[in-house]
């Protein structure tokens, strides 16, 4: 499985900066590339954006959009991963907006529910899942597909 070190080593490759924004993992994504030593070559930073007036006052995410089409949706990652590339300058972005529980979820969004974007130099690829187990579960799998989102992102290149 693809990991934040071939993230890292990707990006360092390719001379690209990368910058995260998340919602539902809470900072994961950002704490597991800070893990990597050297990881300032490439990675500028990221914003955690859990309440929805985070979102739009950090990343530009139109409040009208959240209240249309609700922040666990595809339209609201795409936004939030478009707004921190363009408010980091980064070339490379990934944004995660979910419900990791156990609250929270509807029927039409259950808990394990997140959706992720992912975007390099404008292209934006986004991807809708349906994640199982506890809260921690949930963010660690959020993780994991963000990174794998990236990579397939960095193919386009």
């Amino acid at each position: 499985m693809a990991t934040e070190k071939t993230v890292a080593e990707r990006c360092r490759a390719l001379s690209l900066r990368l910058a995260v924004a998340e919602s539902c993992s809470g900072g994961l994504i950002a704490h597991r590339l800070t893990n990597i030593p050297g990881i300032s070559e490439c990675f500028l930073g990221g914003v955690v954006s859990y309440a929805n007036s985070a979102k739009t006052a950090l990343l530009g995410v139109p409040a009208e959009m959240i209240a249309a089409k609700g922040a666990v949706s595809e339209e609201v990652a795409r936004a939030m991963v478009t707004g921190v590339c363009s408010r980091l300058s980064a070339d490379v972005g990934v944004a995660v907006t979910g419900i990791a529980g156990p609250g929270g979820g509807t029927v039409e969004k259950p808990v394990g529910t997140v959706w992720i974007a992912a975007a390099c130099r404008g292209s934006v690829l986004a991807q809708k899942h349906f994640f199982t187990g506890d809260r921690d579960a949930i963010k660690a799998q959020t993780a994991d597909a963000a990174f794998l989102l990236i990579l397939k992102v960095l193919e386009s290149l």
